[in-house]
């Protein structure tokens, strides 16, 4: 059998060109060239964690206004009441269902930011993520991600194939581009089929999962990382993993995404950019106040959150986990007791280095008057400036024009998210 064309995934995850050859020659060669690298240094390696919530999250309900009447006012079947807020500085304060996390904002390792979106206007869900993943807002012609630019540009770390690594079956645009990258939709799976036949059925079933990725769940951009990858999982064994200090992960995907992560963390594989998505924050009808389907999504994040930090303990440290949507909802509910296309939105930041137990950015009020276009919040952070500080003052990141084209982030603007 020979292989004569180009092999790609759409989503360049993969990208092999053979010249007619047989597969067993190519997994020969690659095998045999292969070395195994050192373990990555154990100690202090930063680490930086994106979750996004897809569909826009209705921020207003997630870190809840409930010092101000006109949200009651606004919202007279979907407002949480303000006898269930958990109340986090007198004004702001939790959706019940976040619970969970109170202990992390008291502890000053959680923090929120509000009023943080996007400078263009859009309310396509289709475009307003593909700029939050860009970072080039406006600009469709980007050809890369921003966490996959700052891999470009900082070369610090490229001792590891599990540098940067998406939870999910396909490359996400924001880990898109020229550097290293991996794509593992089940880490337990991945790189654990070896089968146990002859030479030449070993090593062409190697070829065939290295470079298809249906049978690892892995998307590589190169054979080498492939099996430096491969290797290095055999070394760990994820399928013996087993969450610490009591952590319970909840069933699902966004569970289990970052049950992963902390066993890559906890590994000293070199994982220092990590990404997962959660779907489902859309909430045109029945978004619901303190139950419904919003309040599920919430309570599966905040159990997530809750698990990671027990679970990664000390080494929490050395970690931040950003969650981000591509806009908010309106102020107003509409008349099927949901929300619509927003434009300003609520994050959270949790971790060891983050500067919790705050609200931050520029609150820009309710009232009318202030409202963008006289219906949502108003974005008074550019989320440009979040991520930069966040990359500046965590992964010490140097060159924030060449990872923001086009924009200029400044200290100045930075809103006060990681400890200095």
């Amino acid at each position: 059998m020979s292989i004569s064309r180009r092999v790609f995934v759409k989503s360049g995850g993969v990208a092999l060109f053979s010249l007619g050859m047989d597969p067993l020659f190519l997994a020969r060669a690659a095998l045999g060239s292969y070395k195994p690298l050192p373990p990555v240094a154990a100690c202090c390696r930063p680490v930086l964690v994106c979750l996004f919530q897809r569909g826009a999250v209705d921020g207003l309900n997630m870190i809840v206004p409930h010092g101000d009447p006109l949200y009651y006012r606004e919202r007279p079947r979907i407002a949480v009441p303000q006898s269930d807020v958990v109340d986090l500085d007198g004004y702001f304060g939790l959706h019940p269902r976040l619970a969970a996390l109170k202990p992390l904002w008291d502890s000053k390792r959680l923090a929120a930011i509000h009023a943080i979106g996007s400078p263009d206007a859009t309310r396509s869900h289709f475009d307003a993520q593909d700029y939050m993943e860009s970072g080039t807002p406006g600009v469709k012609a980007t050809p890369d991600g921003w966490l996959n630019r700052y891999c470009q540009h900082d070369r610090e770390h490229q001792d590891t194939p599990f540098r940067a690594v998406a939870f999910g079956p396909e490359l996400p645009r924001i880990l898109a581009g020229t550097a290293p990258s991996l794509a593992i939709a089940d880490l337990q799976a991945f790189g654990l089929r070896a089968p146990q036949a002859a030479a030449r059925d070993r090593l062409t079933r190697a070829f065939e999962e290295l470079y298809a990725g249906s049978a690892t769940g892995l998307l590589s951009a190169s054979s080498q990382e492939a099996f430096e990858a491969v290797q290095t999982l055999k070394r760990v064994d994820p399928t013996q993993y087993q969450p610490a200090n009591g952590a319970d992960y909840p069933r699902g995907k966004l569970g289990k995404a970052m049950l992963e992560i902390a066993q890559l963390i906890k590994a000293n594989v070199g994982l220092q950019v990590a990404f997962a998505d959660v779907t489902g924050w859309d909430t045109h009808v029945n978004q619901g106040a303190t139950e419904g389907q919003l309040a599920a999504r919430l309570a599966e994040l905040g159990q997530t959150l809750t698990a990671f930090a027990q679970d990664l303990g000390e080494k929490l440290d050395d970690v931040v986990v950003l969650t981000m949507s591509e806009f908010g909802r309106t102020v107003r509910e509409n008349g099927n007791s949901g929300t619509d296309h927003g434009h300003a939105t609520a994050m959270l930041l949790l971790g060891g280095p983050v500067n919790g137990g705050r609200v931050l950015g520029a609150w820009p009020g309710l009232d009318p008057a202030s409202r963008f276009e006289g219906r949502d919040v108003a974005v008074t952070t550019d989320f440009r400036d979040l991520f930069a500080e966040v990359l500046a003052r965590h992964l010490g990141a140097r060159d924030l024009s060449a990872i923001f084209p086009g924009f200029t982030p400044d200290p100045a603007r930075f809103p006060g998210a990681i400890r200095g």
